[in-house]
């Protein structure tokens, strides 16, 4: 338990990623905020910010934005089945929609994966009734989709249409992009292209080529060796096709990769900014507002890895709380990160939760638990840190005048 020297309570910030295949944002704070308060009891004083990336999670976790109005939309999958999906409308106008609602992955793995057909245009309807609601910003998250339709299907949704050589619509799915031979935007929905579009993007990868939407992320959606070189032939058609129809080139863009090309169109034709997936859901939450009023964060995700620090949410919270002075500590499934880089990216203390050798199934199973169990390391470490500088400071303790002593150490 806390010493008598901790007459303040703590402030402490839980501000996680989801655990992927185990917990999702909210459920990963709730396990990490029982286990501090095991540890420091009334001593601590607990806020928690569930984030995201921009992938699977980020609209649960800006409809916790207060004021924050879920709405539901007959559309359909990526592969034309017809569900309800869910979008957000956040107290300041703006539309939070997640892609993966209606055309992600997860939805169509009951059948054989359809990676040449896969189309997009399910995501459309979320953004028409969201435009119905009078919206004039559009916040799109991306990750997660079963598409390489370089965003067509959705745009085709909006009154874009993609036309071959004879002037005919070409078919959905990023095969049908083999055929394109021009865009034509004079359909598009005017209320559409006036919006103000911000696309959260979690990978910087291009278009095309050998780390495009097609050759990194093609496999994952079911396709084989055949189907990423006919897709990023297509994707490399549309690039050409937006460039004519907009000036805008977006055939080496960063992000333009990212959901089987979608922002690389949404780009072209709407003007879309793409921004760090967690910048946009910190930005969105009021994260630095929270740190500062916080004496320690503790942020997490499934795997602490050199992914996280391109701009992943243990790397994004870090950032904030080093500017605002606060220090980090990272509780994640595992850490693959050395001392010399925990410490540039402004993280004090690292946790793994694997507390000996195990797979990857018990940790998920675990994770609850485990995320409890490293809380409560935290907390040991603040009363131990807590107990020494009560130690070194004049006049206190039974080493009064002892004033230099520190505590520094590092838990993997």
């Amino acid at each position: 338990m806390l010493t008598s020297w901790s007459a303040v309570p703590l402030r402490v910030l839980i501000a996680p990623d989801s655990f992927k295949g185990s917990l999702d944002a909210g459920a990963a704070a709730t396990a990490i905020a029982r286990g501090l308060l095991e540890a420091l009891g009334p001593r601590v004083r607990i806020a928690s910010l569930p984030m995201a990336d921009g992938g699977e999670g980020t609209l649960d976790a800006l409809l916790a934005v207060a004021g924050a109005q879920e709405r539901t939309v007959l559309t359909s999958d990526a592969l034309g089945r017809p569900r309800q999906a869910r979008f957000g409308l956040l107290l300041d106008g703006r539309a939070v929609i997640e892609a993966a609602e209606a055309i992600g992955l997860p939805l169509v793995t009951d059948v054989p994966l359809r990676p040449l057909t896969a189309d997009s245009g399910g995501a459309a309807p979320l953004v028409i009734d969201a435009l119905d609601s009078g919206v004039a910003s559009i916040l799109l998250t991306v990750g997660g989709s079963a598409t390489t339709d370089g965003g067509a299907g959705l745009l085709r949704g909006l009154g874009v249409r993609f036309l071959d050589e004879a002037g005919d619509d070409i078919p959905l799915g990023g095969v049908g992009l083999e055929r394109l031979d021009r865009i034509d935007l004079r359909g598009l929905d005017p209320r559409a292209a006036r919006a103000h579009w911000r696309i959260a993007c979690d990978v910087d990868n291009p278009l095309t080529g050998s780390t495009g939407a097609a050759a990194v992320f093609g496999p994952q959606k079911g396709a084989d060796a055949s189907d990423i070189a006919r897709l990023d032939a297509g994707l490399a058609r549309l690039a050409a096709a937006l460039e004519s129809a907009t000036g805008v080139s977006v055939a080496g863009m960063p992000g333009a990769g990212a959901a089987g090309g979608i922002p690389a169109s949404l780009h072209a034709v709407l003007g879309a900014e793409l921004v760090p997936g967690a910048e946009l859901v910190a930005d969105a939450l009021g994260l630095a507002s929270a740190i500062a009023d916080a004496d320690l964060v503790i942020t997490g995700e499934g795997s602490l890895d050199a992914q996280s620090l391109r701009g992943k949410v243990p790397a994004t919270v870090a950032s904030s709380a080093s500017r605002a002075g606060v220090p980090v500590v990272v509780i994640a499934g595992a850490v693959d990160l050395s001392a010399d880089e925990l410490v540039r990216a402004g993280i004090a203390v690292a946790i793994s939760l694997a507390d000996g050798p195990a797979t990857v199934e018990s940790l998920i199973d675990r994770a609850p638990d485990l995320l409890a169990a490293a809380a409560r390391r935290v907390g040991a470490l603040i009363d131990l840190g807590g107990a020494l500088v009560h130690r070194s400071t004049p006049g206190t303790g039974d080493d009064a005048g002892v004033t230099d002593r520190t505590l520094e150490g590092e838990c993997s």
